[in-house]
């Protein structure tokens, strides 16, 4: 019976979030008022309110959830490591790297942050992969977090370097954007996000094969036909696209990759394609709710989107890990 209704659920549970981050706020807005809104009726302000303020926020914050749920899971099944993330491995640090050095090179458009993004994603997943086999420990979760800590430490101080000589105010927004927040979606930039999102988590969905195949071991791998080497760093590029799309669309938010995976395999997700998918519906829904919490919490104040996804990961990071060890 559960098994037949988790999909349903799954719709629910980000139906349900969508209607929340379109009704709450500031002004609060009934559902009824929501779905006439959506449809160009009824009053001015309140289409204005859920069409032209909320609704951009809450489609920015369903391509940021998809994208770092789908990327956790992929990083996860390939690693055959729980507590693999984008965010805990370097990935994300990395992709702040790149999109911030964009930004202080002029040059950041709505092509080329992303892409930005990606390339600093795409050396971070280099180093970390390095420094765990220069350890001799690339599927041992303790190795691979410590190589993902230094990255990420790496990545810090190459932001802090590259900020030195800016002034106050890009400092502060910069800080602002690195602790994550999908206040300032855009129509025209969100396009080429969720385009860019899109075709990364298709790619996933379609080599979902080789993941479950890969999580078997890299020998057994071998032996059912698979390249390990070739698929294993196709996925972890993929997996980094994604995580830099995050990055270039909300800046860094830590831990969904890591919390939805174990939510989607706790419905009883096994093969990796439903698995890809089902973190897509839970990670959208976490980060609109999240984003909810975090223009209400402390109204008229707002959070920043990563902390609050924060509180819930940290918890739940350290009680895997427990397991783990």
């Amino acid at each position: 019976m559960m098994r037949r209704l988790r999909w349903p659920l799954l719709f629910v549970a980000l139906a349900a979030a969508v209607v929340a981050g379109l009704a709450v706020g500031p002004v609060a807005v009934s559902p009824g008022e929501v779905l006439r809104a959506l449809l160009g009726d009824g009053d001015p302000q309140t289409i204005a309110i859920v069409r032209d303020l909320r609704l951009a926020r809450v489609c920015l914050a369903i391509v940021i959830g998809a994208g770092l749920g789908m990327s956790g899971a992929a990083l996860q099944g390939t690693l055959r490591n729980p507590l693999a993330e984008p965010y805990l491995l370097g990935v994300s640090g990395g992709a702040a790297v790149g999109a911030v050095l964009a930004v202080v090179a002029g040059i950041a458009g709505a092509l080329a942050l992303p892409v930005a993004a990606f390339a600093g994603a795409a050396v971070a997943v280099l180093l970390v992969l390095l420094i765990a086999r220069a350890a001799n420990g690339r599927a041992d979760p303790r190795v691979l977090l410590m190589a993902g800590v230094v990255v990420g430490a790496f990545a810090n101080a190459a932001i802090m370097v590259l900020l030195a000589g800016a002034g106050e105010g890009t400092v502060r927004n910069a800080l602002w954007w690195m602790m994550g927040s999908v206040a300032g979606a855009e129509w025209s930039a969100l396009s080429w996000l969720a385009a860019y999102a899109a075709g990364a988590g298709l790619a996933l969905v379609v080599v979902a094969r080789d993941i479950d195949l890969l999580a078997l071991g890299d020998d057994a791998a071998a032996g059912l036909g698979v390249p390990v080497a070739a698929a294993t760093r196709r996925i972890y590029l993929l997996a980094a696209l994604l995580a830099a799309v995050t990055v270039a669309g909300a800046g860094l938010v830590g831990f969904v990759g890591l919390v939805v995976p174990a939510m989607a395999r706790g419905l009883g997700m096994r093969r990796a394609r439903e698995t890809l998918l089902a973190s897509a519906l839970l990670g959208a829904a976490l980060v609109v709710a999240a984003d909810v919490v975090a223009r209400t919490a402390r109204a008229p104040t707002e959070l920043p989107l990563g902390a609050v996804t924060a509180l819930v990961g940290v918890p739940f990071f350290l009680l895997r890990l427990r397991r783990a060890v």
